[in-house]
């Protein structure tokens, strides 16, 4: 069958650019020669892989662990189901820690909580040269995968890796110096009813250690608030992705801390919220 005959036929089973970008990703190639070469005839045994490709996304496998990548704050990133995919509003937290970065104690410890691929760490790493980071997770598995990234990016030498429960793994700090000056999450916050209502890419296929957080959403927040008032200096960052319709419960669990503050996403939705150690 030619390139076009091939993405025809997926297309009757899922959608177009998927199955381009898994011809794609079958050919190492990228979609642009795909649109100039579509007369071209491809081999039975590429055929016969593309159909396997596309049946496992007909089953709502994600793209992103098919192919086994995804893009991050610029940076190609390794997934597998053994992390959560990385998420473009994930960004807007990476954003909001590197605007309050020039206000921490310098050069700032700042530790990634629930590191799963390593998003977070790595790019802060890759824009915040002068800083020391540490990424945990309670996944050994999510570890490896974050390691791996960090070291196909040249950022290995740059973080500290720890297989920790929250902060726990730090919690026996001796000194002022053993404080970070910013905790960052993107902690589980989906609430375990939801799960219903989830899209079945998400709620079958991605680890719910890393999504559901208890009855509410509300329980690893909880515990991090706690923790991360123990980790951090006087006047050190705790900023946390949120999920939708939790920024007055944040705000309550929130209102020992100062200078409360929440950003929104491009949708106006509250994304991230962001306090201060008093």
């Amino acid at each position: 069958m030619t390139v076009d005959q091939t993405l025809h036929e997926a297309a009757a089973h899922i959608a177009r650019r998927d199955a381009e970008l898994l011809l794609a990703y079958l050919l190492q190639r990228d979609r642009t020669w795909l649109m100039t070469h579509r007369a071209d005839i491809l081999s039975a045994e590429i055929h016969g892989q593309m159909q396997d490709l596309v049946a496992r996304r007909a089953r709502h496998e994600p793209l992103q662990y098919i192919l086994g990548q995804q893009e991050f704050y610029g940076l190609p990133l390794r997934v597998t189901p053994d992390t959560l995919i990385p998420r473009p509003e994930t960004e807007h937290l990476v954003e909001a820690v590197l605007e309050a970065a020039p206000r921490l104690h310098q050069p700032p410890r700042i530790v990634d909580v629930g590191t799963g691929t390593g998003a977070i760490a790595l790019a802060l790493a890759k824009n915040l040269p002068d800083a020391r980071i540490y990424a945990c997770d309670l996944s050994a598995a999510a570890l490896e995968v974050a390691r791996d990234n960090a070291q196909r990016l040249g950022l290995r030498e740059r973080i500290e890796f720890r297989q920790s429960d929250l902060l726990a793994g730090y919690m026996s700090a001796s000194s002022r110096d053993d404080l970070f000056d910013a905790v960052i999450s993107n902690p589980p916050y989906v609430p375990k009813g939801d799960a219903a209502e989830m899209q079945p890419d998400v709620r079958d296929y991605e680890p719910h250690m890393a999504l559901f957080a208890g009855d509410d959403g509300l329980t690893i927040y909880r515990r991090l608030v706690v923790e991360a008032h123990t980790m951090l200096r006087h006047g050190g960052l705790l900023a946390m992705e949120i999920g939708f319709g939790q920024r007055e419960a944040l705000a309550t669990l929130l209102d020992a801390w100062q200078s409360v503050r929440f950003v929104d996403d491009y949708a106006g939705i509250p994304r991230v919220v962001l306090a201060e150690k008093p």
